[in-house]
């Protein structure tokens, strides 16, 4: 048994159900939507999100109907700004199949991603799910707002390790957040628990984040992430940060101007994931990420010790011990 279907083994009902009912909430009379939707459903990955709805909810009671509705709205969320990153960045791959803008072109795809955004408040409005509406919505402003940050620094070159933390908060760990907070909300959990379940989804997103930045300086590939795409991009990661603050101010100056170059030559991506390396950024970056991990599972302690809270710390380890 895979580690992801070890976590899923809880809620294994529970993500069937979700399926069917994912599926045939997002029916169209349109024919080519239909097409597309089915499409997308055969990739659905390891769909971490509605799992992390269905544990939380677990966690604090038992899953019922407004937990399906929080887990669709997510998940519609989520594989909205999906579908609208991969026209972002001109990307034709996603999870080893072709993205929807390299099948149907970029028009489509932006409005398939506005099809299911609609379909997510839809869900909420018709189901008088408004506390979900407002958990879920708080979500999509700060992802969007973390993605704008990183554009603009991504241009000067000039994040600290503060901004980095503000950019991964609001861009990947405000998912995750939504997700603890609507799956403990569906059940009808206390306002302190709560707020404990949003600080441990902030903390699994953030160790998430960080694993993620970890595999771009995986010299061979083997993770699954192509080694060196963040350098190429000039994303500054934790790695990177930290590694600029143990060398000198030419030796800054010097890669820095080699980060800003577009189209970098391999032995420049090379150069730069050594310089990383030389200057300890992947163990700072790894001890940060093992914190939060820490974390984490501190604000599992604190919750009742059955299956679901046993799934959640096996998740925890997971996405920081991940080789994809």
């Amino acid at each position: 048994m895979s580690a992801i279907d070890s976590i899923k083994e809880p809620i294994e009902q529970e993500m069937k159900n979700f399926q069917t009912y994912f599926t045939s909430y997002l029916k169209s009379k349109a024919t080519l939507l239909n097409i597309i939707i089915n499409y997308l459903v055969r990739q659905k990955g390891k769909q971490m999100r509605p799992m992390l709805v269905f544990l939380s909810a677990r966690l604090n009671g038992e899953v019922n109907e407004s937990t399906y509705h929080a887990a669709s709205m997510i998940e519609m969320m989520h594989t909205a700004t999906l579908v609208h990153d991969d026209v972002v960045d001109d990307s034709n791959m996603r999870r080893g199949f072709f993205s929807i803008n390299a099948l149907w072109k970029n028009k489509i795809a932006v409005l398939l991603g506005d099809y299911l955004l609609a379909k997510g408040l839809l869900l909420a409005v018709n189901k008088s799910e408004f506390e979900l509406l407002k958990i879920v919505s708080h979500a999509v402003e700060d992802m969007s707002e973390g993605e704008l940050i990183q554009i603009e620094k991504a241009r000067k070159l000039d994040i600290d390790e503060e901004t980095y933390f503000e950019i991964i908060r609001k861009k990947t760990a405000s998912l995750m957040v939504a997700c603890t907070a609507a799956g403990s909300q569906s059940v009808g959990v206390s306002v302190e628990n709560r707020k404990l379940m949003e600080l441990f989804g902030e903390y699994l997103g953030m160790a998430f984040q960080i694993r993620d930045d970890l595999f771009d300086y995986d010299r061979n590939g083997i993770f699954g992430k192509p080694s060196g795409n963040d350098i190429k991009e000039r994303k500054m990661t934790l790695p990177f940060i930290h590694a600029l603050t143990k060398c000198s101010a030419s030796e800054k100056s010097r890669i820095i101007k080699l980060m800003r170059k577009k189209n970098k030559s391999t032995q420049m991506v090379d150069e730069i994931m050594d310089f990383v390396r030389n200057n300890g950024g992947m163990e700072y970056a790894h001890t940060i990420m093992l914190d939060y991990k820490n974390k984490a599972l501190t604000i599992l302690s604190q919750f009742p010790q059955n299956e679901a809270n046993t799934a959640l710390v096996q998740l925890v380890v997971y996405t920081t011990e991940r080789k994809k």
